[in-house]
Order: structure tokens, then sequence, then C-alpha cells
């Protein structure tokens, strides 16, 4: 193996991604190159790190050996010997494939986050012996590594992974109704687990809490809405979904610009965004004391009343926040007089100091060349559209509903065009409103941001601001890779816990994921639980001559990237099973035979 390395020009600039490439020799003696990890943009001291430890890794790879168990000229010396066993290799069975490394891996994390812990302190065993705490450990990592339903849980997944053997267990922790009652039990540890997790970023990532980003996102059931009960969380309300049909819960999350939790809220699903910033700034400063913080957060959120109290507050609450387009016409005429101000490279600014707060005016370069070309591609769309119904010979009611498919496929495109539809018969005109075009060039990659900051560098501004990503990464996650919906459950504190358990999900993610971008920033948590998983556990049958039978319980071996990873993240693999002797299986078998006879 060995790094590569690729040039890619973008935007002007050089830019050079790494990668762990192996060579493999092919039929006809050709040697193709496999890709093997995606490090992504990398400086030159963490190359230099990853040349050693592949150096290293080929190096201990070239002495291996393999050992034979039995050799075969000490077969007769040894067969008086009665603490000898021999074995039937001809008759040995592999059964039970089941994987392990993620769920190895996710152990991991999970003590990692002193998760053990906190759960085994507040979930102790029942009186009949159930652990609870495992259970929990299981639906977590289930929900991480391949996330569905409880009853796939249950009925699937739990058999084929090797989750009893790393708990030390059985199938106990995957009976259904257990998988169910443990929501029950949850959410009354909420706040704890958020004053735990906040110490762990602090320990693990030397994170500070003196910015906070804060959102909102929703998740929508398909379930008739007569169906929920009255005072239910799940109401209809304005879906970031596109599913306004669906009845709905919201959630706001608050989290670090390194994308971790802090803590989260479950709201009614027709909770308005800026009814929610008061309730979550008391949550927070009931929760983690009065501090110097800087709330990140995006308009439509604070109210004029709530960034009244903010500023009055001892001490000010400080924000930043981003603007509606109507403040920007309205301050527009005062910002044309401001001077440009270079705030880093491809980022100008302009301040307006206006009512005890900044205004801070931004054009970022990047953006500007991103919504101009997203601009031009739905314009030429539509335009080319447009044309095409003109020339159909349809009724008017196709005409308007061909002319509603388009806009719905181009809306900001068909703010830009004026389009007036013929009373008399079934045509219409268009044409470009020029206009509108310039005021939106003018726009293009601009923001108007506001916040009593006043003493801060615009350039520090405005990387709070673009910091918003990472809350909009949380919630890709939660979605996308986390699968947080379907929700099958009915009852609402059910729900809520469903959601606890893949925000417990997420925080293992996170940490994994600024584990790797410590070593690759082009590494996803998700490719890397997905190289962990192709290692195995699998059950070793081996019947001996005096009737009995030796079991190996193994992991497989990983393979060089993996075990290259796994050494770079600076973890251990644990010792193989001890193996185990029995005569169960064989006077089971032979039971079965004799009664067949019989």
């Amino acid at each position: 193996m060995f790094l590569r390395k690729t040039q890619r020009k973008k935007d002007g600039k050089t830019h050079e991604y790494w990668s762990v490439v192996e060579n493999k020799r092919v039929a006809g003696g050709r040697v193709v190159q496999r890709h093997v990890l995606y490090l992504g943009e990398i400086n030159s001291s963490q190359a230099a790190v990853w040349r050693k430890a592949i150096a290293v890794l080929d190096e201990d790879a070239g002495h291996s050996r393999t050992m034979a168990l039995f050799p075969e000229d000490r077969c007769a010396a040894v067969a008086s010997d009665a603490s000898v066993v021999q074995l039937r290799l001809s008759e040995m069975r592999l059964r039970r494939p089941r994987q392990w490394g993620a769920c190895w891996l996710a152990g991991q994390l999970w003590q990692v986050l002193q998760l053990d812990q906190f759960w085994g302190g507040r979930l102790p065993p029942s009186r009949k012996g159930t652990r609870w705490d495992q259970i929990l450990q299981v639906l977590v990592t289930y929900r991480l590594i391949a996330p569905g339903s409880e009853w796939k849980l249950h009925r699937d997944w739990f058999g084929k992974s090797a989750m009893a053997d790393l708990l030390g267990a059985d199938f106990g922790l995957a009976e259904a109704h257990k998988l169910y009652a443990c929501h029950d039990v949850l959410l009354q540890h909420k706040d704890a687990l958020f004053s735990h997790l906040t110490a762990r970023w602090r320990d693990l990532f030397n994170a500070d809490f003196d910015v906070l980003l804060y959102d909102l996102t929703s998740t929508y059931f398909e379930t008739n809405a007569s169906d929920v009960a009255e005072g239910d969380k799940r109401r209809h309300g304005y879906s970031r979904d596109k599913r306004p049909e669906c009845p709905q819960v919201v959630i706001a999350l608050v989290v670090t610009p390194d994308g971790l939790p802090l803590a989260y809220e479950v709201l009614p699903g027709n909770t308005a965004d800026c009814t929610t910033l008061r309730m979550f700034l008391a949550r927070i400063e009931r929760q983690y004391g009065r501090a110097r913080r800087v709330w990140v957060m995006d308009r439509g959120i604070p109210t004029e009343a709530v960034l009244a109290e903010m500023r009055g507050s001892d001490p000010p609450v400080q924000y930043l926040v981003g603007t509606p387009k109507g403040r920007l016409s309205r301050l527009e005429k005062q910002l044309l007089a401001k001077p440009w101000q270079e705030a880093r490279a491809g980022v100008s600014v302009k301040l307006l100091a206006e009512d005890d707060e900044l205004y801070v005016f931004a054009e970022s370069v990047d953006r500007v060349s991103k919504e101009r070309a997203m601009r031009r591609r739905q314009l030429k769309w539509l335009w080319k559209r447009l044309r095409q119904i003109d020339a159909m010979e349809v009724t008017r009611e196709e005409l308007l509903m061909k002319l509603g498919g388009a806009r719905s496929r181009a809306p900001a495109a068909w703010r830009l065009v004026d389009i007036e539809i013929d009373k008399e018969r079934p045509g219409f005109t268009f044409a470009l409103n020029r206009r509108k075009l310039l005021i939106t060039r003018r726009r293009e990659g601009r923001y108007l941001l506001r916040t009593n900051l006043s003493d801060n560098d615009p350039a520090q501004l405005w990387q709070y601001y673009t910091q918003l990503v990472a809350i909009e990464e949380a919630f890709r996650n939660l979605k996308g890779d986390l699968a947080i919906r379907p929700i099958f459950h009915q009852d609402e504190k059910r729900i809520e816990a469903h959601i606890f358990i893949a925000f417990l999900a997420y925080c293992m993610q996170i940490t994994l994921t600024r584990r790797l971008h410590a070593l690759a920033p082009g590494l996803t948590a998700r490719s890397a639980l997905e190289k962990f998983a192709a290692v195995q556990m699998i059950d070793v049958h081996l019947p001996t001559t005096d009737g009995r039978e030796i079991l190996l319980t193994r992991y497989t071996h990983p393979e060089p990237e993996l075990q290259l990873l796994i050494d770079r993240l600076k973890l251990h693999l644990p010792p193989q099973p001890p193996p185990r002797i029995t005569t169960a299986a064989v006077n089971q078998a032979r039971r079965r035979s004799e009664d067949l006879l019989t």
C-alpha cells in the first residue's frame, strides 16, 4: 500500500486530495490499483504520519507465518497420552457467521462516552435479571449500524450480529417485549445525559461552548390524523420534508460548531419556529448556568421581542442571526453608501450600526458563483419548458396544470418571469422581468446578518454564521444515515424515546466522526463502520475421536487496510474467545440417531 495524491482545480485554486492505494496483481501479470481509504485534504505532517503507518504495517505483514495445529509426525507419539485430544478434521463444521466488527466498534464508542457507567447506575438489572442497560446498548448500536424497526431487530438483526458474544449475554436481550419496554425507562434521565455528554465532549475534544448553534427540523408520521389522540404532539404544521398532509413533531436541537450535541427537545408539530427560542434559552441557562455564549440562528427563529430580551438581560445574551430579505430592502440605501471591507479571502463585508445592533452585509465569492449557477440552470430549464407548453394544443385546464407543474419545479426562476394567461383562449405570453433579475443578481451570494457582538471581527462573525452547516449536517444524519423515520410507535412517550435512542446513536456517530477528522477529513463514520462490518465471527465445531466436540468461536482477521485504520484509531482488538469442549452436541446427535432406529 502507498499514499497517492490527486490535484484538482476548483474556483481557481489547486486542491490536493490524498488516498491510500493498494497494488493488486491480476491475470496476465498486470498490476491494478485498488482504492483503500479516501483521506481527503490533509496537511503535510498528517501525510507523513500516514506514510509511516503504512510502512510499519507492510513490514509486519511480511513476517507472518502459518502454524500447524497438530503436526502429522507427532500423532502416533501422543496417541496414548490421555490429556491429548485428537480431532476429526474431516468432520469440521463452520456455523453461525455473524457480523462482529461494526458491533465491536460501536461498543468501543459506547465505552469512550462512558455510557456503560452512566446507564449502569441508572438502569439496574430487574428482579428477574433483565439487563436494561445492555438492551439499550443493543437498541442504540442497531440504530447506528443498520437502523430499522424493533421488530426487525428481534426477528432478524440480533441473530446475525455478535452482540450477544460481545456483551456476554444471549437472545434475552432481543426479546420483543423487552425492546419496547426499555423505551419506557429512558426519558427521565434525559437532562442527566445532557450534562454527562457535555463533560465528555470537554474531556475528549477539549470542546468549548462559547458558540451554540440552534435550529429546528420536523419528522412526519404516515398515519391518519383522526387516529391521533387529542393533546398528542403529532400535529399538522410546516413540513420541512414536503409532507404537509402528514402529522409531525418538531425537533429543536442545540449543537456546538463541531456538531457535538448539547440538548434537544421534541415539540408539537404545529409549533412555530419563532416561539421556541425563549424556552431553549431558559433551558440551557437552567442546566448549564449563566455564561458568555453566542447563539447562532437562521432567520425566522427569533422574534423582535426575544431579541430585545436577549439584549436587555444581565449579562446580555449575545446572538448572531440571519435576517429576512425584507429588512435588506429597508436598509439597502444605507448599505449602498458604506464601503466594502475584506473580511478574509473571498469574503467582503459592509458594516452598519443601528439601534444597539450591528448589521453585517456579507458577500461570498464562492456563494455568488454557486447561487448564480443554480439560478441560471433553473431559468434555462423554465424558459425551455414554457416554450414547449406554448407550442402545445391543450385545453385551458390542462394549460393551467402544466404551468403549475413548471412553477413547482422551478419556483425561484418563476419569480423572474412575467406570465400573462389569455382570458379568451388557452394561451399565454411570457417575458423576462429584467428589473427583478437585476435585483436578484445583486443579492446572490450576499447575506444580511444582525448581532449585538459589536466588538467582534467581521471575519469571525461570518465564520460563526457559516458554522450553521454543522446543525444542518446533524439533521441530515438523523434523517438519513440513522433513519429516524419511519417511526412505528403510536404511544407519545415511546415516540419521544425512539428519538432519544436516535440522539444517542448520533452522539456515537459524531464521536467517531471527530476522531476520524483528525486522521483524514475525507473518511466518514459510515465508511468506517462498513469497513469494520467486514470482520465476521464464526463458530468452528471440531469433533474429537472420543465423542466430544471442541467449539472455537473466532472473529476473522482484519484485512490490511482495516488493520491500518485500527492502528491509526489507536484501538486494540480483544483476544479471541477461549475454546470450549462439550459433549452436548454429540450426545444429542446420538440420541436422534437412536430414536430414528427405534
